[in-house]
């Protein structure tokens, strides 16, 4: 083959694959856009819904923007019943506790894992391990019964305990604190430090990263968790947010203007986190793979 051929078939070769790569952008942009729309579509429909009255939102055929213009009467309505803001401040109390002490928690039993010793500590992350694909909805039960033995049920305490350790974030912390180096702690124990100042002091600090992220999560998900709270509480003066709006009904059923208002009042704070934390989220997705939690 001569030297003129053989650079025709290298050009052909680099056109072809080019070609294949611009395709294959444009269809995985084609199919990104089609799940943002598909996500989209719902949330706008959610915000449009919020802001019209119950007559409107019912109205058939379904209207984006309606004739007769938008209202914040749902709003209105929504802030001015104090059960709303009392599931609120509730879900703020429930969700705050859970991530401290889960947080703390998950990290003592990251730590143990990584750097002690002891017996059994094999399969005892192994069972945690397993844990981790053991769907949630199989432990509702022994987990109530639980929490009936121990008189827990219709209270605060009763709702936080099982939320406490998550096996998920177990291995999370396990797993970062493998990659700090032994050397940093070997070099704090000859200068007298204690396990636990090691721990405190020196590892937490430099895990400052994976800590917040994990944070993050966790308050999300204690904020927005519904089935375990539906379950374990009756009272409707300690029942969180999520559940508290699935019980606003009138007489003639759901009232969906309104709901979508307290839907959206409920995500302000979620939205808040978001916006102050966006870069530690975006990067805990992309290092931990935490989106799925």
């Amino acid at each position: 083959m001569s030297r003129a051929t053989h650079a025709a078939e290298l050009k052909r070769a680099r056109t072809l694959a080019l070609g294949s790569s611009k395709t294959a952008r444009i269809l995985a942009g084609g199919v990104l856009v089609l799940l943002a729309v598909t996500w989209l579509v719902p949330f706008v429909w959610a915000v449009v819904t919020a802001f019209k009255t119950e007559l409107q939102a019912q109205r058939l055929p379904l209207e984006w923007i309606p004739a007769d213009g938008f209202t914040l009467e749902q709003f209105r309505t929504v802030l001015s019943r104090g059960d709303v803001l009392l599931w609120m401040g509730n879900t703020f109390i429930i969700a705050s506790i859970v991530t401290v002490v889960g947080v703390t928690v998950c990290a003592l039993a990251g730590y143990a894992f990584s750097r002690t010793s002891f017996r059994g500590r094999n399969w005892l992350f192994a069972g945690t391990i397993a844990l981790i694909m053991i769907p949630t909805q199989i432990l509702i039960v022994p987990l109530f019964k639980q929490m009936v033995l121990l008189n827990a049920v219709d209270t605060f305490a009763g709702v936080i305990l099982p939320q406490l350790v998550a096996p998920t974030m177990v291995f999370i912390f396990k797993k970062f604190f493998d990659a700090i180096p032994q050397e940093i702690e070997d070099a704090a124990r000859v200068d007298g430090a204690s396990q636990w100042r090691i721990f405190s002091a020196i590892v937490i600090p430099i895990s400052r990263p994976i800590v917040s992220a994990v944070a993050i999560f966790v308050f999300i998900g204690a904020w927005n968790n519904f089935m375990w709270p539906f379950i374990v509480t009756n009272d409707p003066d300690l029942m969180t947010l999520p559940v508290g709006l699935a019980t606003v009904k009138d007489a003639y059923g759901v009232i969906y203007a309104q709901t979508m208002a307290a839907a959206l009042v409920a995500s302000l704070p979620l939205i808040i986190v978001f916006m102050l934390f966006q870069r530690q989220i975006i990067k805990a997705v992309a290092t931990t793979g935490l989106g799925g939690q």
